[in-house]
């Protein structure tokens, strides 16, 4: 039964409930502690998922005439017979196939999005121009900033150890000071943050799990939840208005792959958001409880009533 409970909750996890929390309203007034649910939600998916064919394999070591698990196939399937020991066999396969699936989409995707991001960072230091060797206003300066000849206004950040942020002189020539200032804070909050290694996380779990049982929704969700978070830390430096006016200004402009841009599908949304009443501490702390609850309940409810038939089976007598 723990078997099935774990199966139950782990597809639940990854598909119906990512689901329903992308559709919810709420996220927008407490992104903080939605990304941490967000996170709890994956962490406790992966977990259900291991643990379904721990549970249903553990039926391997079944106890023999002495008391003590068996250590041999011969045995097992003396105790379990065929059906059963091929099931539980094909079971474990499948846990084991899950992790090397996992490990392999996060490595995979990190070494992609690494390399993607130092080609583009390479191309932006050598037809960018530094805002030392630009006439740029006082608000514009730093050193990890990089500015293109462009005309269309577009702002971006490629995230990493050598961080850069980007903008086109479009952007310099159509904001104001302070606006200027909210798209820079904004980016900066992403580098700080690295929100991309979550994003990372969630696409590497995104491509691991089959696709008949993942939700796209949880990595959407999790991309707009970043930039609420990199607009609420621009908010605090500029304020709502210039960061509003400047998502506006840079909505249209394209980033490349692995960068995290200011503008995007989002930008409505967003500029909405700004002109509401901020977020809710209660929301906040709801969620906060929810992500605790996503972890703790399951661990607690399912894991302990196999884990203790485990421990009976290796000290039986």
């Amino acid at each position: 039964m723990s078997g099935l409970a774990f199966t139950i909750l782990a597809v639940m996890l990854v598909g119906p409930v990512p689901a329903l929390l992308a559709r919810a309203a709420w996220p927008l007034r407490a992104p903080r502690a939605a990304m941490v649910l967000w996170q709890a939600i994956a962490v406790a998916a992966v977990l259900s998922a291991f643990s379904a064919g721990i549970a249903i394999a553990s039926r391997l070591f079944v106890p023999g005439a002495d008391g003590r698990p068996t250590a041999s196939p011969a045995a097992e399937i003396g105790r379990l017979g065929w059906p059963l020991w091929i099931l539980d066999v094909a079971v474990l396969a499948l846990t084991l196939l899950i992790g090397a699936r996992l490990a392999v989409a996060v490595i995979r995707v990190a070494v992609a999005t690494r390399r993607r991001r130092a080609h583009h960072r390479m191309l932006v230091d050598l037809l960018g121009l530094s805002a030392d060797a630009v006439s740029v206003r006082a608000c514009a300066r730093g050193r990890n900033l990089r500015v293109l000849e462009v005309a269309q206004p577009l702002a971006y950040c490629l995230p990493g150890v050598r961080g850069r942020v980007v903008v086109s002189e479009g952007t310099l020539e159509s904001l104001t000071d302070a606006e200027v200032s909210a798209i820079l804070s904004h980016e900066r909050a992403h580098l700080r943050a690295r929100h991309d290694l979550v994003l990372e996380a969630f696409t590497a779990a995104h491509a691991a799990f089959p696709r008949f049982v993942r939700s796209a929704s949880a990595l959407d969700a999790v991309q707009l939840l970043a930039e609420l978070l990199a607009d609420d830390a621009a908010v605090r430096v500029a304020g709502r208005a210039p960061l509003a006016r400047a998502l506006v200004t840079c909505a249209s402009g394209q980033a490349p792959l692995g960068a995290l841009a200011a503008g995007g599908a989002h930008t409505l949304l967003r500029v909405r958001r700004l002109s509401g009443g901020g977020n809710s501490w209660m929301v906040s702390t709801a969620a906060y409880l929810a992500a605790a609850a996503v972890l703790v309940v399951p661990t607690l409810a399912l894991a302990i009533p196999w884990l203790t038939e485990l421990h009976r089976l290796f000290t039986a007598v």
